[in-house]
């Protein structure tokens, strides 16, 4: 049986509970020609299907079945939760070190030239392991959850690129995720992003060109 886990503009996301299976359906549109939508719908899913095969040999992302129908993408069911709806439930500390394990992973896929195309805290998932319990005594002393896993999901606006340009830009459609939707320490947890993204040997152009994006963006006002 298939439940709907998620409804948007371009696909349904359905989950087949008795395989433990995502379903990404893209949606015929009506107002095109069948043939052309099919055709359309065919690229799109071969793309994405491509790009989550390639990213999830770098990071964690799910690593699709193999294409059954030319307009659905089969997946494992990652049991986790979206980060976008936790992130601001955890403690600075700990919000800063989830964004910096992001910069890293942003870095993985750009060294790769992959480009997410919508890196938001909704297209991550965070799969928690356990909490560990630091000796109440020590300076270090905590209580602090182990993030076990944190995965990128949704490829569906990616798309292969060299271009300093296009990771500027995804770098970019993150900090304005934050800004949105963790307002509050958005500005601390991009400079952790950035900390993490510093791991990538071309780090500084993209950070140029991404001055370059956002003064565009100002200027369109």
């Amino acid at each position: 049986m298939e439940k709907l886990l998620y409804q948007g503009a371009e696909a349904k996301i359905l989950l087949d509970e008795s395989r433990n299976i995502v379903i990404k359906d893209r949606i015929s549109k009506s107002y095109r020609i069948k043939e052309i939508d099919d055709k359309i719908r065919k690229q799109r899913t071969k793309a994405e299907q491509k790009l989550l095969e390639k990213a999830s040999k770098i990071i964690n992302a799910p690593n699709p079945l193999p294409l059954k129908e030319f307009n659905k993408i089969e997946m494992p069911f990652i049991n986790g939760e979206k980060l976008s709806e936790h992130l601001d439930s955890f403690s600075l500390e700990e919000q800063k070190e989830i964004c910096k394990q992001i910069g890293e992973e942003i870095a993985k896929i750009h060294k790769e030239d992959i480009i997410h195309g919508d890196l938001t805290t909704s297209n991550m998932i965070l799969v928690e392991d356990k909490i560990i319990r630091h000796d109440p005594n020590s300076k270090e002393s905590l209580i602090k959850r182990n993030f076990g896993s944190l995965y990128f999901v949704d490829f569906g606006l990616g798309c292969i690129s060299r271009k300093i340009e296009d990771k500027a830009v995804d770098l970019h459609l993150l900090k304005q995720a934050l800004e949105a939707k963790h307002f509050k320490n958005w500005e601390i947890l991009f400079e952790e992003v950035l900390r993490g993204y510093s791991n990538y040997e071309e780090s500084n152009k993209v950070l140029e060109r991404l001055k370059a994006v956002e003064k565009r963006g100002r200027y369109k006002h």
